[in-house]
């Protein structure tokens, strides 16, 4: 439970304090649910409802009761801590260098996300499908990240600019490799605790 509270405490830190204060767009669920509201108007309230439910819903089919209660542990952890961090405000002055604070976003949401898959469990919808994917292909999990990642935000060219869409690939790309790292660290086959 304490992997799935850090977890939790870094990506939300990374979000808010790289991606949202720094105009940094998504890939995922997040991107995807901004491409739906962009393009067909559709409320992201109500879309991520059910594009996350019907994940951690697969989430549970493949790896069970304690996976899906882990994961709502820890995407109630995720909203909890970003409201703290949005409450206190930006950390760090807005950085001249948007290299650097893609670099940084990718650390830190990669960081977060990887110690929270490492403890069983997803953080949102896109990562139990990030699992399902890697469970059954031969595919590790970072690449399926970073696929589901490129998709969206090669869609989100639709309404934004190719300059805004760099960055976030390369934020995308970073974080990737770190889940992967951290996800297969020392376990060679890393199996999730079903029940």
């Amino acid at each position: 439970m304490s992997l799935i509270i850090i977890g939790s405490i870094i990506l939300a830190f990374g979000v808010y304090n790289f991606y949202y204060v720094n105009n940094i767009t998504e890939g995922g669920v997040l991107g995807l649910l901004l491409l739906l509201k962009n393009l067909f108007d559709i409320q992201p309230s109500i879309a991520n409802i059910i594009i996350d439910g019907s994940l951690l819903l697969l989430g549970y089919r493949f790896f069970g009761k304690k996976f899906f209660i882990y994961s709502v542990i820890a995407s109630i952890s995720f909203s909890l801590f970003y409201k703290v961090f949005e409450s206190i405000g930006p950390i760090f002055p807005k950085f001249d260098s948007m290299f650097i604070v893609t670099i940084l976003a990718g650390l830190t949401v990669g960081s977060g996300v990887g110690i929270i898959i490492k403890a069983g469990c997803a953080a949102g919808g896109d990562d139990a499908l990030a699992l399902v994917i890697a469970k059954t292909t031969s595919l590790n999990v970072g690449r399926v990240y970073l696929l589901t990642d490129i998709m969206v935000l090669l869609l989100s060219l639709l309404y934004l600019s190719i300059f805004d869409v760099f960055y976030s690939l390369i934020a995308v790309s970073i974080s990737g490799k770190v889940i992967d790292f951290i996800y297969y660290h020392n376990n060679e086959k890393n199996e999730l605790v079903t029940n």
